[in-house]
């Protein structure tokens, strides 16, 4: 079954990782994927690239702080309703797998784990709240395992470790127009670095295609990110800053079985520690030379972002087919709860994958998937931090919305 089977679990890879990069919660993009090193050849490098078409538009949309200005006249103009706050992006992954011997695989990668992007513009009525707001991230990883017989199959030992950038900014009205140097807006820009690490356990049976493995992916502490507040277009300062935040942890569970000749069932169960993302603080750097941390309305405090984020769970399940040779096909669900407490519209993502695999010769290997996903409704609004209320600049609506995703990859086996 294991020959027969090769193709479907490709296509099935594939949407395992579609379904999380098409719009999860919190500010997981791509996430972590270290699935190549269980390639059975020697050697195999692969490049994925998944492109995601969001569509969230904000309804109802009422200025609730008119001391900041609001809208393009910064007097309390601005759309209302129909407003697109979403962008499409595209989400890259590289990676090559090395079999040293019978027993230890080794693979490096580069991926884009977190990334956000929102852009309503300025012309709505919570421009005092956001502009644009745009997260990105760079990893590079290097994963090994260890395996050995265990029973009727093989059992893998994984560890490894990934260094992390996470970069971005948030443009926001903070005053009128006319009250200003320029058009009102400010603009806090940040960037970070740090180191993880992972550690997990696989068992395999080869002949029936199953495999189940269990991995945990560390925290990243970012350390002191640093940055800028440009208020140049308010009040002509620009503040050097800084904060603290960790990238979250996370543990996922995944399986797979060949269930019948040319069938094979697969599935995932993933949590991300989002809730470690509730306000994120960020402070002069002049506390700095006092031996003073950056504290929430503490000694020079000068903004935050504020998430209130809860812990993330997505769940995936599907199944595959060989039709020949050549060709097999997968299609997935994926039920990804969302994060919000009620300061984004981060709300539960229900999506549908289709696959397929062609193999034209056994050293390459063609993987195409498309995924639709339903971005549940729901409201955004004040909301207690545990010191007071986040969330009162603006209060919205919104319905259900849309997401779609597109995906290819090519792998090549020596």
């Amino acid at each position: 079954m294991n020959s027969l089977l090769k193709g479907t679990v490709a296509a099935a890879c594939l949407l395992a990782a579609l379904g999380g990069v098409a719009h999860a919660g919190g500010l997981e993009r791509g996430g972590y994927n270290i699935d190549l090193l269980f390639d059975p050849a020697q050697i195999t490098g692969e490049m994925t690239g998944t492109y995601v078409m969001p569509s969230r538009k904000l309804d109802n949309v009422k200025d609730t702080d008119l001391s900041d200005g609001v809208g393009s006249d910064g007097i309390g103009g601005g759309k209302t309703d129909g407003v697109r706050e979403t962008e499409d992006y595209f989400v890259p992954r590289l990676g090559l797998k090395v079999g040293i011997g019978q027993s230890v695989d080794c693979l490096v990668d580069y991926s884009q784990p977190w990334g956000a992007h929102t852009n309503p513009g300025r012309n709505w009525m919570g421009a005092n709240d956001n502009i644009e707001t745009k997260i990105e991230s760079d990893n590079y990883g290097a994963t090994c395992s260890y395996k050995f017989d265990a029973g009727k199959g093989k059992l893998r030992f994984i560890g490894g470790v990934f260094h992390q950038e996470v970069s971005g900014f948030k443009l926001r009205q903070v005053a009128p127009d006319f009250a200003s140097v320029g058009d009102g807006t400010g603009k806090l820009e940040l960037s970070g670095d740090g180191v993880g690490w992972r550690v997990g356990a696989a068992y395999e049976i080869p002949e029936i295609a199953f495999r189940a493995s269990l991995v945990y992916n560390s925290k990243v502490d970012l350390g002191d990110i640093s940055g800028t507040l440009d208020l140049s277009q308010y009040n002509g300062a620009v503040v050097p800053v800084f904060g603290q935040q960790s990238m979250p942890q996370s543990v996922e569970l995944k399986f797979q079985s060949g269930i019948a000749p040319d069938w094979l069932a697969f599935g995932s169960i993933k949590w991300v520690d989002w809730s470690s993302f509730q306000i994120v603080s960020f402070c002069s750097t002049a506390i700095k030379a006092a031996g003073l941390d950056c504290q929430y309305q503490g000694p020079g405090f000068a903004t935050s972002l504020d998430l209130l984020y809860r812990d993330g769970w997505t769940v995936s399940g599907g199944i595959g087919h060989k039709f020949n040779d050549q060709w097999s096909g997968a299609v997935s669900l994926t039920w990804d709860r969302g994060t919000t407490t009620g300061l984004s519209a981060s709300t539960d993502t229900w999506t549908l994958g289709g696959g397929a695999a062609y193999t034209p010769s056994k050293n390459i290997e063609l993987r195409f998937g498309g995924a639709v996903g339903l971005l549940t409704s729901g409201k955004v609004g004040p909301e207690y931090n545990g010191t007071d209320n986040s969330g009162t600049a603006v209060s919205y609506e919104f319905g259900n919305d849309i997401v779609t995703a597109l995906s290819a990859s090519l792998k090549v086996k020596w």
